[in-house]
């Protein structure tokens, strides 16, 4: 678990390219308890930005508070062992749409998203952690 926590709170500018998008990420804090970053990404729609600011509560679980162009988000994550030394991923988050009257993704296609963002995740992690690496903003580049 201590590696699936690690891993997964390791917020970097390369996390839009292992999700398959197109975002640009900039990390603006980074502490023990706290990560601070943004994402910019030009849609045909226009400018998406978000901020999200993430509070660390080793060994299993973070919370994460977001505001966007287009939406508002809280997320909470949380880690459970499970035999055969396999980790649990549960996420649960709440959206608050930020202007009414734009088309919003559904929440079924939110979700779709969201499950595929996180297979990827964690077949780059799988990966990592069979080759021996660390968190990805600790490796020597």
């Amino acid at each position: 678990m201590d590696y699936a926590f690690a891993w997964c709170t390791d917020y970097t500018p390369d996390d839009g390219r292992l999700e398959g998008e197109r975002y640009e990420r900039r990390i603006i804090e980074r502490s023990a308890r706290r990560v601070v970053f943004e994402d910019l990404e030009d849609t045909k729609e226009g400018w998406l930005w978000n901020r999200d600011v993430v509070t660390l509560r080793p060994p299993n679980r973070w919370h994460m508070d977001g505001i966007a162009s287009r939406a508002d988000v809280t997320a909470d994550y949380i880690l459970t062992n499970l035999p055969n030394g396999r980790t649990q991923l549960d996420l649960r988050w709440r959206r608050r749409p930020r202007i009414s009257g734009l088309k919003q993704p559904t929440k079924a296609q939110r979700e779709a998203s969201t499950l595929v963002a996180w297979k990827r995740f964690g077949a780059a992690m799988e990966r990592d952690y069979r080759r021996g690496r660390g968190p990805r903003s600790h490796r020597k580049r």
